[in-house]
């Protein structure tokens, strides 16, 4: 499961306002090799999905994740920051054993 704090929703359907996003569109998120602890978050809106995509729903966001993916994802939340330490959507994972200082990379 992919979850999504109340900060993160606001911040999302604020963005898919001002982008012009269709309704039907949702969050995609996912794993790719790079970084530099290894692994690179990857989040991006997008209206269509694959056969081997999960499909998760919470505090009315949709998200969609391979299964690929999901294997380092499972059990993350989405979460937004508008702090003085950085400001955007960044992953809470609890499977992370070490992330980068910048946020957007992670080792398992």
């Amino acid at each position: 499961m992919i979850k999504v704090s109340p900060k993160a929703k606001e911040y999302i359907n604020r963005l898919m306002v001002k982008e012009n996003k269709e309704p039907s569109t949702f969050v995609r998120v996912g794993v790719r090799g790079g970084g530099c602890s290894g692994l690179e978050y990857q989040m991006t809106f997008d209206t269509q999905k694959n056969e081997t995509d999960e499909v998760y729903e919470d505090n009315g966001v949709m998200v969609v994740v391979d299964r690929k993916s999901l294997l380092y994802l499972f059990g993350t939340e989405l979460d937004y920051s508008d702090g003085l330490n950085g400001k955007g959507l960044f992953f809470n994972n609890p499977n992370a054993s070490r992330t980068c200082s910048c946020g957007e990379s992670f080792a398992v």
